[in-house]
């Protein structure tokens, strides 16, 4: 069983010395008590940037929807060292959508939909820091019916294993019913072996303890089921507890979580939930976990942007909250989480616009990006 541990390695080995220190000491000091005082410090402007990740050498790389990666330097973001833009497109919700390196920066992944809108996930070897493109491999590919809900965010978690998420397919209410249906990898979160499938001669391995391997009516692939849309998950770097921004159909967006001794399998209720709520009739789930925060769109809420457990040292009131927006509304907030529960819930002060993601960096700082253009630094106020 490899469970998932308060590593480091979430932010890779480059960041190791100094962030062992970092996380172990935050992870105990976690409880922070009143909102925190941020600003956005604008340090770039993209073209449509949808995702980010930590980079070898302390660097912050850079997704563009249209399918261009560029790297964040004290003076912006420098030219393409990737371009796929005659690979993808961006319409619908497609396009370049997630970017990931693996724990010791020899490996750098993409998540996009082609040119027929299927979900792939390919691979490069990274030698010195820059991409190799004649290593180019795909790894995993999943078709898509509709041009909507593609999810595509990836992550490594501490374990060493891809993560990967996949929305439920599009269109609206899950008119396939692939969020309960373990048949199929649609509207999931995966968790995949690159590294083993490497050694075999195969895309990928599938870990020998991922829930499902031994159910011969579901896909191995699958570590949780019943989301939606799940925009943005991440690990915390402190205590490699996962949490998880699933947008909602109409009237609910929900954060769901899971703790790092988690074994896998958990079922977040789509579609026959929304958040809390029985979605248009639907019966709870026996082994339904609910989202550990959840909020109406009353106000000017409309897609939740999850986003990060806040381990940086520059704002210490921040420290041990998750950070998250919504796409609509654009306000950064937090949430306090002791044992499982939210015991906090703030409104930072702050709005960053269409916030459509949220980039941690190799020393747990936190970026967030507008998908009109702007790379913003949360600082302190």
């Amino acid at each position: 069983m490899n469970v998932r541990t308060r590593s480091s390695a979430i932010l890779g080995t480059l960041c190791l010395v100094a962030s062992l220190a970092l996380t172990t000491a935050s992870a105990d000091s976690a409880d922070a008590t009143r909102s925190a005082e941020i600003a956005l410090t604008h340090v770039a402007t993209a073209k449509n940037p949808t995702a980010g990740t930590a980079g070898p050498g302390g660097t912050v790389w850079i997704a563009e929807r249209a399918g261009t990666v560029r790297v964040l330097s004290p003076k912006g973001l420098g030219a393409p060292v990737l371009d796929i833009s005659a690979e993808t497109t961006t319409d619908g919700e497609r396009g370049l959508l997630g970017i990931a390196f693996d724990q010791r920066f020899a490996h750098f992944y993409i998540s996009f939909t082609n040119l027929e809108g299927t979900s792939t996930i390919d691979e490069f070897a990274v030698r010195g820091g820059t991409i190799q493109q004649n290593t180019r491999r795909t790894v995993l590919t999943q078709t898509q019916p509709y041009d909507n809900h593609n999810g595509g965010d990836i992550k490594f978690g501490p374990d060493g294993y891809l993560y990967i998420a996949l929305g439920d397919g599009g269109s609206g209410g899950d008119p396939q019913g692939n969020g309960q249906n373990l048949g199929t990898l649609l509207g999931k979160l995966l968790r995949i072996d690159p590294a083993g499938g490497r050694a075999s001669g195969k895309p990928y391995a599938i870990p020998a303890d991922n829930p499902f391997v031994a159910d011969p009516n579901a896909k191995g692939e699958i570590w949780a089921y019943g989301l939606r849309n799940p925009w943005r998950f991440s690990f915390d770097a402190g205590t490699g507890d996962l949490y998880i921004g699933d947008v909602g159909q109409s009237d609910w967006e929900e954060i769901d979580r899971a703790p790092a001794s988690s074994k896998g399998g958990e079922n977040y209720g789509w579609s026959q939930m929304e958040g809390t709520h029985p979605f248009r009739g639907g019966t709870e789930p026996a082994n339904h976990v609910p989202p550990v925060h959840e909020y109406d769109r009353t106000g000017l809420g409309c897609a939740v942007t999850g986003g990060f457990v806040y381990r940086g040292r520059a704002i210490p009131d921040l420290q041990g909250q998750y950070v998250y927006s919504d796409y609509c509304d654009g306000t950064i907030r937090s949430l306090q989480v002791k044992n499982g529960k939210v015991t906090g819930v703030h409104d930072l002060g702050v709005n960053g616009g269409e916030v459509i993601s949220f980039v941690q960096g190799c020393k747990g700082e936190l970026y967030a990006l507008a998908i009109g253009g702007a790379v913003s630094r949360i600082d302190p106020a």
